[in-house]
């Protein structure tokens, strides 16, 4: 990049931009985004959402090298997209590296049956749905401009604050066993390792499954969790048992089973995971926390 400051803009500065966000910080780079009317604002930053435009899109982007998605989308749609997709094409030349964020989600339910990148995307739930049109219409917006773009599929997110370990202390540590079912998550600063690693090595078009080595029962990782606090471990209960009281959206965090692969972040962008397993992560979470 020369002498030329790498600029990341991040569209949605929340909990994984916000991590890569400071990684890239301490290394030099320029971090700017934006964030929701209404939340908590870091100096610099910018509101957005559906309704509100950013108010001066080339002053926003002057500079700006990398552009991070992590914006859900919503049942119109993806906001960013609709809002500001002509203005991510007008600037296409200028940006070597764009990512999107994206849900190990849009693959549904195989019974448990292994998935890569180039599996068919069949998701169940509705939010899931939205993220897999949403990552067509990216990616035929990409392919008309030839904007450098990347997909991220992302297992379930944990790290400081957002972790088993909060679960056990705030007292929701009910074990369900489901044998057979097994569920992929990635700790957030493996996210950040997977996005640079991108970033060093750009292949617009790429499509990444961003998960750990190890997928398990949630009541393992709960087990664990109890484990590393001193906590009492409770009974395991039979998923049938504990179906008739499920909040729906504890129904359809179990109505997806399948084995999400993650060899392409391995042998393509050379990633070697801090936390392969939710033990090491965990216990590096328990670590922070205690310093």
């Amino acid at each position: 990049m020369n002498d030329i400051t790498p600029h990341l803009f991040c569209f949605g500065l929340g909990y994984s931009a916000g991590w890569l966000a400071r990684e890239l910080q301490a290394q030099g780079w320029r971090v700017t985004g934006t964030h929701r009317p209404g939340d908590d604002n870091t100096a610099g930053n910018l509101v957005f959402d559906r309704d509100t435009p950013l108010e001066d899109f080339d002053a926003a982007f002057d500079g700006v090298t990398h552009v991070l998605l992590s914006v859900p989308p919503d049942g119109a749609g993806d906001p960013v997209l609709d809002v500001h997709g002509d203005d991510l094409a007008r600037h296409a030349k200028q940006i070597q590296w764009m990512g999107y964020l994206s849900t190990v989600g849009v693959y549904g339910d195989t019974g448990g049956k292994p998935v890569g990148e180039t599996s068919r995307l069949l998701p169940t739930q509705e939010r899931s749905r939205f993220r897999g049109l949403a990552e067509t219409r990216w990616q035929n917006l990409a392919a008309r401009s030839q904007l450098a773009f990347h997909v991220f599929r992302l297992a379930g997110i944990y790290g400081p604050g957002r972790s088993a370990l909060d679960k056990v202390r705030a007292g929701r540590t009910q074990r369900i066993s489901s044998p057979g079912h097994l569920f992929s998550r990635i700790h957030v600063a493996d996210i950040a390792n997977v996005l640079k690693a991108s970033m060093a090595k750009p292949r617009p078009g790429g499509v990444y499954n961003v998960c750990d080595d190890e997928p398990c029962e949630p009541s393992d990782v709960i087990k664990f969790a109890c484990e590393l606090l001193n906590a009492p471990v409770a009974d395991a209960i039979a998923f049938e048992d504990a179906l008739a009281t499920m909040s729906p959206m504890a129904q359809s965090f179990w109505a997806d089973n399948r084995l999400v692969m993650n060899d392409r972040i391995k042998y393509e962008l050379g990633v070697k995971l801090d936390y392969p397993d939710y033990k090491s992560g965990l216990q590096a979470v328990l670590a922070l926390e205690d310093l």
